[in-house]
């Protein structure tokens, strides 16, 4: 039977592992809100569906995965407060193999820079992650009344291709924001892949996965060693309390962790490419990438 995924809101992560399954043989359908993101989606050999705007039962029931990206909103997920959507979700239930969503690790709240795990009880303290916690909770409704074959996937802070801290250190813009005790884990987009791969070879619905790299530390670290990869000097070291930032930036130092990816390892049998980010900074970098 022809291996088909289908992916909804097919953006960065969902492009890493599309690169992983195409060459295997896959179909993939991936869709976006924008047309001009089509052509682009089209380019890497996965089939686009602009949606909302056109039919996606058709595609769904041909499907044998199935992955959310999508971000949610104050009303949760966006896929399952469509209607329409929701129901030829459900009516694929009984064929699909996998099904993953990607979720964050901002849905375990601040820890003061201890660590977490999947069974750490889930207490947000910013918007995003409450409306996280609130698709999450949808998902896994969902799996409960149709036997959806359900994984979540609680994603640290994610860099790779295009996404890196260089441009920031070569344009002057960086900065070495400091707050006491702060700490973010992160993982390279190529290692989301690896791991939602290992997933998909290995079933295991109801499973929930965090996926971030071995190494968690403070943002200022990364920048300084960017900086030092690159033979520049150190950005400015600027105290978090007076630093200029807008409401977004500083919201992501409201929650300080360490992540334990125990799981994929264990479960998964999954080996980091990169399991720190000094590793993924240098493969950038050895490729060309100055993001």
């Amino acid at each position: 039977m022809e291996k088909h995924l289908f992916s909804f809101g097919h953006g960065y992560s969902a492009r890493a592992l599309a690169a992983l399954l195409l060459p295997e043989g896959w179909r993939i359908t991936g869709t976006t809100r924008s047309a001009d993101k089509a052509e682009e989606i089209a380019a890497t050999g996965v089939t686009p569906l602009v949606w909302p705007g056109n039919a996606i039962a058709p595609d769904l029931a041909t499907a044998t995965h199935l992955l959310v990206s999508a971000g949610p909103d104050e009303n949760g997920d966006p896929v399952l407060a469509d209607a329409g959507a929701r129901a030829a979700i459900a009516a694929a239930a009984p064929h699909l193999g996998w099904v993953g969503y990607l979720s964050t690790t901002g849905v375990y709240g601040d820890h003061q820079g201890g660590w977490v795990d999947e069974t750490t009880p889930l207490t947000p303290s910013t918007r995003r992650g409450q409306h996280r916690v609130r698709a999450e909770g949808q998902w896994q409704a969902l799996a409960e009344e149709s036997g959806l074959p359900l994984h979540i996937f609680r994603l640290a802070g994610i860099y790779g291709p295009g996404r890196g801290p260089f441009s920031k250190v070569l344009n002057g813009t960086a900065r070495r924001i400091v707050k006491e005790g702060q700490v973010f884990s992160r993982i390279h987009v190529e290692d989301i892949a690896r791991v939602l791969a290992a997933s998909i070879a290995r079933p295991d619905p109801g499973a929930i996965y965090n996926v971030c790299d071995d190494d968690p530390a403070p943002p200022q670290d990364v920048i300084a060693h960017a900086a030092e990869l690159l033979g520049l000097p150190l950005p400015e070291e600027v105290d978090f309390e007076t630093a200029e930032m807008s409401p977004m930036a500083r919201s992501f130092y409201a929650e300080s962790k360490k992540v334990d990816n125990t799981r994929i390892k264990r479960d998964l049998g999954v080996t980091l490419k990169y399991p720190d980010y000094r590793s993924g900074l240098a493969a950038l970098l050895a490729a060309g990438d100055r993001s």
